[in-house]
């Protein structure tokens, strides 16, 4: 099993970690600490020894921060997460607080005083997370520090890992190592940059055509890389390179420890590119340092990382792998749900028994090279919490007369995979048939968008709310996100939000998953991943290009849900088609059994 089931983080834990910080704040003289999530790459993946919020609190989601004071410790947490932090964190030692509704500065200004000192790890925030500290602090005269108190505390630290690259075959990548060094580096010299940081693993394993281990679920490894203007890259990573992968890099790479980077900016000259919104504080300030003294030899400049957009906008071969990926993933996701049809509404089943089955079917594909992400199985009232990840503590009888919800996915070489599919157990209430239709129509409607080149996700996420909004109702996330090519399942600069102005672009890849979720009760996402691509020429349109998406994800989607009559007959009409395109795909890949529980499941409405 890819996946475990042990519970990772405990309340009980939190008040003494808690107490040991404050008496290391106390010594320090310091006043607040923010302890974020993300590691020192921005991973929403964290290796165990980066795991330094759930370490503190017992809050395992994968996205969130801390505030701890001498006298309060915030949890900020969005939507997807205010059902499990109440439930994960010591609620007399920790306040869960809602963010973004609630601002991290808003919230230190309100309990600290002038010449009071907020510290935090200088690697683990942005550029851009400090500026914003900066102008809300500086005129309250709220000061800021840099120290690492929690890794003064924390005794039993794992290491940091450092398993062995791999090469990722060009056939699959659609393009070579030297022909993105190249693009890159004449980005570089276009913009008058000597250099630039890369701090975005995925960012360097695109570039390098090269995968790790270091983080579950995601084939990146612990690196920072440099790469210059002239087309060369210094790479700075612990994670083995044997003979195959030195070969693959070529002259091109010279490879340095992880901890060399500092080394290495030692050695630059000119306008060095660092991307604000990714690279830490740390990098920034020590360039600027350099530049003091160096009397302007070298400068930091704010940019974009040069390899995310050319990443997020696939090649022929890598959509091509995405396809193929998916319809293997389709036949294991179909396994899994003709016998979860067949045992399901018998009893006996728990959550764990139905994210361990759907990763024997995606094992038994032969290609698997690991999960994507932990399993969602949440039955019930446990598919309300949007991030649920069961556990031997949480875990749920499969209960008939309710909605099971499954979010999944498999990291094959030729493509990552994302779908969710909610399902009855029995019969069901018609007020979560009703709300499940409704989310239905909101994935539709994504599914059928065409729309002008330029536009961004925040401009079509209203299209997959306005079915639910129409009868007051909505979901806390946003409506898609990027997906990689076997790299991370939570890809940008794409998405689907309202807090996207990233337009999209042919090639890019990205989730439809829009949701509703009642606490207490139930939980409903629909998700397909889809690529965006050209949209065909009308007769009589206007001279404009336009966009629309391929879907990529084809299985089932429980016709038992589904109120045909609140389809209007352009939904119904997508439904039967992409039911009856599901059945022809799939029909020639499955066995007999599948395939006759194939016909049901597809028949039309």
């Amino acid at each position: 099993m890819f996946q475990s089931f042990t519970a990772t983080a405990s309340p009980e834990f939190g008040p003494k970690r808690l107490a040991a910080l404050r008496a290391a704040m106390a010594e320090a003289e310091i006043d607040a600490v923010i302890i974020p999530r993300a590691d020192a790459h921005q991973g929403e993946y964290v290796a165990s020894c980066d795991q330094r919020l759930a370490w503190l609190t017992g809050f395992t989601g994968s996205a969130g921060f801390a505030v701890v004071t001498m006298d309060e410790a915030g949890v900020f947490v969005d939507g997807r997460y205010r059902a499990q932090v109440r439930v994960e964190v010591d609620l007399d030692h920790f306040t869960p607080v809602p963010w973004p509704e609630v601002q991290l500065t808003d919230w230190i200004a309100e309990r600290l005083s002038e010449g009071a000192i907020v510290a935090f790890d200088p690697w683990l925030h942005t550029v851009e997370q400090v500026q914003k500290l900066a102008e809300r602090f500086d005129p309250l005269g709220i000061e800021t520090g840099w120290e690492d108190l929690i890794a003064q505390i924390w005794d039993d630290r794992p290491a940091r890992p450092a398993e062995p690259l791999t090469v990722y075959p060009e056939n699959l990548a659609g393009r070579s190592l030297s022909d993105k060094c190249d693009a890159v580096a004449k980005d570089l010299r276009d913009a008058g940059h000597s250099a630039a940081v890369l701090t975005l693993p995925d960012s360097i394993c695109w570039l390098l055509n090269i995968r790790g281990a270091d983080i579950p679920r995601i084939p990146i490894m612990h690196a920072f890389a440099v790469i210059h203007a002239d087309g060369t890259v210094d790479l700075c990573t612990d994670a083995p390179a044997g003979p195959e992968v030195q070969a693959a890099l070529t002259d091109r790479v010279r490879l340095h420890p992880y901890d060399a980077l500092l080394n290495v900016f030692e050695t630059l000259e000119g306008q060095v590119r660092l991307d604000p919104q990714s690279a830490p504080i740390k990098l920034w300030a020590f360039l600027g340092g350099r530049a003091a003294l160096d009397n302007g030899a070298v400068a930091p400049v704010e940019g974009k990382d040069p390899c995310q957009l050319p990443k997020a906008c696939k090649t022929e071969a890598e959509i091509a792998g995405a396809r193929a990926a998916h319809l293997r993933d389709a036949a294991a996701v179909c396994e899994f749900l003709c016998w979860l049809d067949t045992e399901a509404p018998k009893g006996g089943l728990t959550e764990i028994d139905v994210a361990t089955r759907l990763e024997q079917a995606r094992v038994a594909t032969g290609a698997l090279k690991d999960i994507s992400f932990e399993t969602i199985a949440g039955a019930g009232p446990n598919g309300a919490i949007v991030h649920y990840r069961v556990n031997e503590k949480t875990n749920r009888p499969v209960k008939t007369g309710e909605l099971l919800l499954i979010d999944s996915g498999g990291q094959y070489l030729d493509g990552t995979t994302d779908i969710t599919r909610t399902v009855a157990v029995g019969e069901v209430g018609e007020e979560e048939k009703t709300c499940f239709t409704r989310v239905l129509r909101g994935m539709i409607a994504i599914s059928m968008a065409r729309f002008p080149k330029g536009l961004a996700g925040r401009d079509l996420d209203a299209l997959a709310r306005m079915p639910l909004w129409q009868a007051g109702q909505d979901y806390d996330h946003g409506t898609g996100h990027g997906v990689g090519s076997y790299l991370s399942v939570h890809e940008g600069p794409q998405r689907l939000s309202r807090i996207s102005h990233e337009p999209l672009r042919p090639g890019m890849i990205v989730s439809n998953e829009p949701g509703y979720y009642r606490e207490g009760a139930f939980g409903i996402r629909i998700e397909n991943l889809v690529t965006v691509t050209k949209a065909a020429d009308l007769p009589g349109a206007d001279a404009r290009e336009m966009l629309t998406f391929e879907t990529l994800t084809y299985v089932p989607i429980d016709r038992r849900l589904i109120v045909a009559e609140m389809l209007s007959p352009a939904e119904l009409a997508w439904i039967n088609d992409y039911h009856a395109t599901v059945e022809k795909k799939l029909s020639k890949t499955v066995p007999a059994d599948i395939c006759a529980w194939l016909k049901s499941a597809c028949a039309p409405l």
